[in-house]
């Protein structure tokens, strides 16, 4: 299967540079028997009572950091983990031994390999991002976002990603509270967003490229709810798929927390079954843009996103969304 099935056309003007104000504003491309096109709070037009929207509510950190060697030459960083000391790092000339200052921070390349770098700063890295981190933006959006609570979901509590789970960046507080009272069951869980949405898929044979681990954690209560849904149950992002993948044995979710390379791409059987996902679109030659595939059907996405380019869909993060309904 090669990497340049997943390649399609996108005018450069449609990729996203800011947000949709309000969230709930941006547009809905429902994938249903057919396709509609709509706003994203008529969104709850589609849900019944007793279904569930199963989100992730992880928070981004504030992951980018900027310093410089002790020669000057100037560095900046990418957090990979809140807990770990690995970077991706860009900067001339930097390999094992280099010192790195952020701040008043100093630390010592412990080892490097490609662009990733372990740096040991003797303190723990969080005290250096709350100091100096600045919110680590997709490398598309080249404008500044004035405000980067902008780059959070309105239910964002447990910090950990570097990159948003962007589906839920559409969502309201008031569009929550109008779907909680129309009956709709919410669950939480948490899957924190690694190295794996920024890394261009290299190998064009692609069962020999592979992901970045990420971490992910679904409670007792949580499972409880999957297991046992009233009604549909819907995933809110590419995100919340493949934490339910990774935790599923024999159609069910086992609670826990553990880490997930999980690779979705045609063909896969899906281990727990989900009546739909919201998602953006996505990255050509991307894992993103596979999972979709696998999820819905290799013609039906490829489809659908010709249509979404020539009706003028906004694409990526801060874009427009997709409401892929099994039939």
């Amino acid at each position: 299967m090669e990497l340049d099935r997943y390649d399609y056309y996108l005018p450069r003007e449609l990729i996203a540079q800011r947000p949709v104000e309000p969230r709930d504003h941006s547009r809905l491309m429902v994938l249903g028997e057919k396709i509609e096109h709509r706003l994203f709070y008529e969104i709850i037009n589609y849900l019944e009572r007793d279904d569930t929207l199963v989100f992730n509510n992880s928070r981004v950190i504030r992951a980018r950091l900027y310093g410089r060697k002790t020669t000057g030459g100037k560095v900046e960083l990418l957090a990979l983990s809140p807990s770990g000391n690995t970077f991706l790092v860009k900067g001339k000339n930097i390999k094992e031994g280099s010192i790195i200052k952020v701040g008043e921070y100093s630390g010592e390349v412990k080892e490097k390999n490609g662009g990733i770098a372990r740096i040991d700063f003797g303190v723990p890295v969080m005290d250096i991002i709350n100091r100096y981190g600045q919110m680590p933006l997709p490398p598309y959006i080249k404008e500044r976002i004035e405000n980067p609570d902008r780059y959070q979901t309105v239910y964002a509590s447990v910090n950990g990603s570097i990159a948003s789970p962007t589906a839920g960046l559409h969502f309201t507080e008031d569009l929550l509270r109008k779907i909680r009272e129309k009956g709709v069951n919410i669950v939480y869980i948490t899957l924190h967003i690694s190295y794996a949405t920024f890394k261009e898929l290299t190998q064009e044979e692609i069962e020999k490229n592979r992901l970045h681990s990420e971490f992910f954690s679904i409670s007792e209560e949580a499972a409880e709810s999957l297991n046992n849904p009233p009604g549909r149950v819907f995933a809110v992002g590419t995100t919340v798929i493949r934490a339910l993948e990774s935790s599923s044995v024999g159609g069910r979710i086992v609670p826990g927390f553990s880490e997930t390379d999980l690779f979705i791409r045609p063909p896969y059987k899906f281990k727990y079954k989900t009546d739909g996902l919201i998602t953006n679109f996505h990255i050509p030659r991307s894992s993103l843009l596979m999972l979709v595939s696998a999820y819905a059907g290799y013609d039906r996405i490829m489809d659908a996103y010709k249509i979404a380019v020539q009706e003028r869909y906004r694409f990526y993060s801060f874009g427009d969304a997709m409401f892929i309904m099994n039939h």
